[in-house]
């Protein structure tokens, strides 16, 4: 990655050649697998119940204020939104499966290979997910899985702007604020001013280090927490 500039025959600034650039692959549907949880690409016979089940344990639904769909009245009609998104290659399901099963789902979506750019979205976390080393681990392997193993440029975290829950974790995550598109959608009946962040290829060799070393078992003490901070560890310079 670089911030310079070029000038073309006609002294215009152009942006740098990306050198050996061609159309990256599109996603597979293939398990992730971790220390603290695996990706599996989501599956409504395999899934759907438990996932139902572990988000179950957020009784005032608050987990889905800031997505399009949610909170589901029974199984059956989380099973029914399950099955619309299973097997779809944009955006792709993920389930998060730890020792406790599935507890929560993540996709990857917009995904535009000719430009090499991906976006994770749909982030659902049930209670039992949230703020644990999985739920950081699942973000760290689709990190992996778009730079590393399919040779994308930008990756992309998008929410609405008054969720600041979601702002603060893509800060932790290492992602650069990029700015606010204003009226951006409608969501349930409301507008939603949408926040872009992204992190670049370039970034991405610090960034994997950071996640590295908080995942590493020397970082974790005796009750289990980290030692060192994602926050510190992804912070600019």
């Amino acid at each position: 990655m670089t911030d310079s500039t070029c000038t073309n025959a006609f002294g215009q600034p152009v942006g740098p050649v990306v050198p050996g650039w061609s159309p990256r692959p599109r996603p597979p549907a293939a398990t992730l697998e971790g220390r603290w949880c695996r990706l599996e690409p989501l599956a409504v016979d395999r899934h759907a119940e438990a996932l139902f089940r572990a988000n179950a344990a957020d009784r005032d639904g608050r987990m889905w204020t800031y997505l399009p769909y949610g909170p589901f009245a029974d199984q059956e009609a989380y099973r029914a939104w399950a099955g619309g998104v299973t097997g779809r290659d944009d955006p792709m399901f993920f389930a998060i499966v730890t020792t406790a099963g599935a507890v929560g789902v993540a996709a990857l979506q917009r995904v535009d290979p000719a430009a090499g750019t991906i976006e994770v979205a749909h982030v659902a976390y049930s209670p039992g997910l949230q703020a644990t080393t999985a739920a950081t681990e699942a973000q760290f392997l689709l990190m992996g899985l778009v730079f590393d193993r399919l040779g994308y440029r930008r990756y992309e975290w998008k929410c609405d702007a008054l969720n600041a829950p979601s702002r603060r974790a893509a800060a932790r995550l290492g992602f650069t604020y990029e700015g606010t598109f204003r009226q951006a959608v409608v969501v349930k009946g409301r507008n939603r001013d949408t926040a872009w962040f992204s992190i670049v290829d370039g970034e991405w060799p610090r960034l994997r280090a950071a996640f590295e070393l908080w995942l590493a078992p020397g970082n974790i003490d005796a009750a289990g927490r980290q030692r060192l901070s994602l926050s510190s560890l992804t912070a600019p310079g």
